[in-house]
């Protein structure tokens, strides 16, 4: 069974530059993990940025590829934080972070399992993302995660779609396993005009 949110689109065209990392996320605990987040998110970034030089004598290009720098880090580091924090904690299914390089825009995507009880709260959290208006939605998700502990809050998403005015969408596909049970994937795609 495959289930399509927001503006997933399966890739039609090959990337013509990509790179996929792969974590194991229950081999450490979530807070021992939140640093190498930002490092792997950082690594993607300068990696990425290295497809489009630099020209001393044209400055858009230094504050080009330091805005993508920027964007593609902090993307990159919400999307490894809500694969992690949405992540199955009862199998070893790993996480896989891929940024694909295409002629006029990039696309980030994250792939985990998710628990049956996550899979409806992230749902929630996507329908609310695709129904409610950005900034009414920005205010009660600051109101709300003053309340708790800020986790589940959506904001993160929210930025990446209002502060970079990035396409974000979800596949939800359940596989089958060497487990008698079925298993929940969800892949989320980030797409960015470059």
């Amino acid at each position: 069974m495959k289930q399509i949110f927001g503006e997933y689109a399966e890739e039609t065209v090959k990337s013509k530059e990509f790179l996929k990392i792969g974590f194991t996320p229950n081999s450490t605990q979530l807070q021992q993990r939140w640093r190498n987040n930002g490092l792997s998110a950082d690594f993607l970034a300068d990696y990425l940025t290295t497809f489009f030089p630099i020209d001393d004598n044209e400055p858009s290009t230094l504050q080009r590829a330091t805005e993508l720098k920027g964007a593609v880090s902090y993307i990159a580091n919400e999307l490894l934080e809500n694969s992690m924090k949405f992540h199955n904690p009862n199998d070893d299914y790993p996480i896989t972070l891929e940024v694909k390089l295409y002629n006029e825009h990039l696309v980030l995507c994250v792939t985990n399992s998710i628990s049956p009880a996550n899979l409806l709260k992230f749902q929630s959290i996507i329908h609310d993302l695709e129904h409610i208006e950005p900034q009414e939605l920005y205010v009660r998700q600051i109101k709300q995660a003053s309340k708790n502990d800020g986790n589940s809050s959506g904001l993160g998403l929210l930025t990446i779609i209002d502060d970079y005015e990035a396409k974000i969408g979800w596949k939800f596909e359940t596989i089958q396993t060497q487990k008698p049970t079925e298993q929940t994937l969800v892949t989320t795609m980030v797409q960015l005009s470059i």
